[in-house]
Parts: structure tokens; sequence; C-alpha cells
């Protein structure tokens, strides 16, 4: 749960920061480059919620 909610704030920071970047039109560009990051952030951390969420009690074979 806590990757999910890690990836969540995650998630805001990275909008906030490419509306940073955009409402100024670009006049600081470590907003991009924390965006950017940010974006990296997310789509891991949500990769591991999502990979904690999966059935493991079970075992596929394929022979089934």
């Amino acid at each position: 749960m806590l990757y999910g909610l890690l990836a969540f704030v995650s998630l805001i920071l990275t909008v906030g920061s490419f509306y940073l970047y955009f409402g100024n039109q670009g006049a600081n560009v470590l907003y991009l480059v924390l965006a950017i990051v940010f974006l990296v952030a997310t789509v891991g951390l949500g990769g591991l919620f999502l990979s904690g969420r999966v059935n493991k009690g079970e075992d596929i074979h394929i022979t089934e």
C-alpha cells in the first residue's frame, strides 16, 4: 500500500511541476527536469504497487 501512496504523491508532484513549467512559459528548466524525474518515479512505484497485487498463491503450469 505504501508504493501506491508514494506513486500517487509522485503523480501529484509531476502534475504540479508540469504546471509550473508551462505556466511560466518555460522560464525555469528545473521544473521540467523535476517533472521528468517524478514521472519516472510514478511509473516505477506504480509498477511495484501493481506487482504486489498479482495472485502469487496459485502456480500456473504450462500443461493446464
